[in-house]
């Protein structure tokens, strides 16, 4: 399950499947150096994007794939 304290990186390490919701987001800095360090919580700050909205849609992406 992925919570707003991850890791951008850990999260993309661990469930590969949620680089699409980044994407769609406007959050293209995956590979950036800072992906490693910023919380799930400072991207969503950073993107304007509400973070409990944010865990909701990467761990629905990460559902629907094991799902698959």
């Amino acid at each position: 399950m992925i919570s707003k304290e991850m890791t951008v990186g850990q999260v993309l390490r661990l469930y590969p499947q949620t680089v699409q919701i980044f994407l769609e987001l406007g959050m293209h800095c995956l590979g950036c150096p800072s992906s490693t360090m910023e919380s799930i919580e400072g991207a969503a700050l950073t993107h304007g994007r509400r973070v409990d909205d944010l865990v909701k849609q990467l761990n629905e992406a990460v559902e629907q794939a094991a799902k698959a």
